[in-house]
């Protein structure tokens, strides 16, 4: 038992991987609701980082410069009810680091080796307590390698650009056929770089979304969760 007096194998850590357009942020703060953990959203963290430094005007290729600021920088994650805010120095970027521009460039910033050190450092601490649901592209591979259960999201291109457009096209102006080509582009970046590039861990759950509805895909995850526990609790 812990400090408060919890068995600790009645809380674990759970690893949602996945493209992008996946989905993974909205149903792991859904999921971590659920059972009443702790969510941590990854991709936040790095388009935060990207936010800040194209407003510095600090290119990816200067990595010197960009390694420099990342171990100065102070990245905070303060959940509220419908949204995880995002801190960077006590500023809060929450309401820009989702813009086009951000996201055409994250995965230039993410795929420097001193940006991913620097937050896979503050995102295991995160998860030393166990309960915390954990999203990204390298969390079940790299992160959390020794995560209790690992979820690897995917749909289709074409639905991850769907769902895409809906959360924009109220935002910016933006066709479906340019997030599709997007979307694209990103999965090639994301699988080819040569630090925890996106890949499914081997003993990860593949769930294939694109014909399942958000409380469809929660449910899923969340009944793999209990059963772990349960299976847990069973072998004591």
């Amino acid at each position: 038992m812990d400090r408060q007096g919890t068995h600790t194998y009645d809380r674990i850590n759970v690893a949602i991987d996945g493209p992008a357009g996946a989905g993974k942020s909205t149903v792991a703060r859904l999921v971590a609701q659920k059972l009443s953990y702790i969510y941590v959203d990854t991709g936040a963290m790095y388009r935060a980082i990207t936010w800040y430094m194209i407003r510095e005007g600090i290119e990816p290729e200067d990595q010197n410069q960009v390694n420099q600021k990342v171990r100065d920088m102070v990245i905070e994650l303060i959940p509220e009810r419908d949204i995880q805010k995002v801190l960077i120095n006590g500023e809060d970027v929450t309401p820009h680091i989702r813009s086009l521009q951000v996201s055409g460039l994250v995965s230039q910033y993410s795929k420097i080796e001193g940006v991913r050190s620097r937050l896979s450092h503050l995102q295991r601490q995160m998860a030393l307590r166990k309960g915390v649901v954990m999203d990204g592209r390298d969390i079940g591979t790299t992160v959390l390698p020794d995560a209790e259960v690992k979820i690897f999201m995917t749909a289709s291109v074409e639905e991850r650009a769907l769902r895409r457009y809906k959360e924009l096209r109220d935002a910016e102006s933006v066709t479906l056929q340019q997030l599709e080509h997007d979307i694209a582009q990103r999965d090639r970046l994301d699988e080819g770089r040569e630090i925890s590039p996106l890949r499914r861990a081997e003993d990860a759950i593949l769930l294939d979304t694109t014909f399942m509805d958000i409380d469809q895909v929660v449910e899923a995850i969340v009944s793999h969760c209990r059963s772990h526990v349960d299976g847990e609790r069973n072998h004591l």
